[in-house]
């Protein structure tokens, strides 16, 4: 035997009698910890900014956008101006368009434009076309940028995310009043809960309506002209999600006649019970049930879920730390 197998070291062996390797212990990569604890950090800052920053900004009104409705009657009575004649059960429709643009230099506000389009089978019955500018946070128009400013401090038909109020002036364009908007109530519109607003508006004259109309044509017995002018009245029906600030349905009871300046004379104009098209509510309801998720997000778990990873990772990424000081201490 020689000298240098006398000297060797004997392996360490296992119970087969196989030799067993050393144990090699790896050290944790020296940035990781680092890469773990900014990692960490970002999603504690994340989880501050959702309800301090982001989430402020999706309660306000968009700063653009354009909405469409269609209400139909298919059994309306209305007056054909052309001939003077009274059409029944006949469909009407009404398209109410509104389309919102940014104000220059007031990022709180929105310049708000809108149509209003009533057609029967003949042709137009009416037309109205109106612009507010509407400050974004709580829906109510202000005297701003070179509009009228008429219904100053009322609500439009735009509801910002979170509305709750019970009760509110709720501007009409064509009498330039404001009569109260109410909650009547609140509902199940397949699983989504909305809340129901109703306005009524009595019988009231439409300001620069006044007109020079047949004077046969309200019953009297005479030739030539009268000067009339038209009423409206109208009970309006806004369905809500609160959360959202989404319209996902509408309607409106709606009566006008021309009435003379200088009689009790009147004839009927329009007699409809207008209802949105089902499609735009079904698709009206999918966008609100959408919006309402994206504010839960940002508002309750999106907040809670960076939170308590945030902090498993800044601790995680100091242990790491603390283990790769030590391996090379």
């Amino acid at each position: 035997m020689t000298r240098a197998e006398d000297t060797a070291e004997p392996q360490p062996v296992d119970q087969t009698g196989e030799e067993r390797q050393p144990t090699v212990r790896r050290r944790p990569p020296r940035g990781a910890g680092l890469l773990t604890t900014m990692l960490g950090a970002f999603c504690l800052t994340a989880a501050l900014l959702l309800p301090l920053v982001v989430a402020p900004r999706l309660a306000l009104l968009p700063a653009e956008f354009h909405y469409t409705w269609t209400l139909l009657d298919p059994h309306a009575t209305y007056l054909d101006t052309a001939h003077w004649q009274t059409r029944e059960n006949v469909e009407v429709k009404q398209t109410v368009s509104t389309r919102g643009t940014p104000v220059p230099g007031a990022p709180g506000l929105v310049a708000v434009a809108t149509t209003i389009d009533t057609h029967g089978p003949l042709g137009a019955i009416g037309f109205l076309e109106y612009q507010r500018v509407v400050d974004r946070a709580s829906g109510r128009i202000v005297d701003c940028c070179g509009t009228s400013g008429a219904g100053s401090g009322a609500r439009t038909g735009l509801w910002p995310p979170g509305t709750a109020e019970a009760a509110f002036a709720f501007h009409d364009p064509e009498t330039h009043a404001a009569p109260v908007m109410r909650l009547d109530g609140i509902e199940d519109r397949d699983g989504l809960t909305v809340h129901r607003y109703r306005q009524e508006i009595p019988p009231t004259r439409v300001p620069g309506s006044v007109r020079d109309v047949p004077a046969a044509a309200l019953g009297l017995d005479r030739k030539g002209t009268v000067r009339a002018e038209r009423w409206v009245e109208a009970v309006r029906v806004y369905w809500v999600e609160p959360s959202s600030g989404q319209v996902i349905d509408l309607a409106e009871q709606r009566r006008e006649t021309l009435r003379a300046l200088d009689s009790d004379h009147e004839r009927l104009l329009l007699d409809a019970d207008l209802e949105a098209v089902p499609s735009q509510v079904g698709r009206a309801r999918h966008l609100a049930d959408t919006q309402v998720r994206l504010l839960r997000a940002v508002q309750e778990w999106g907040p809670l879920v960076l939170g308590v990873c945030g902090a498993v990772l800044v601790a995680s990424g100091m242990l790491l730390a603390r283990r790769a000081a030590r391996a090379t201490s």
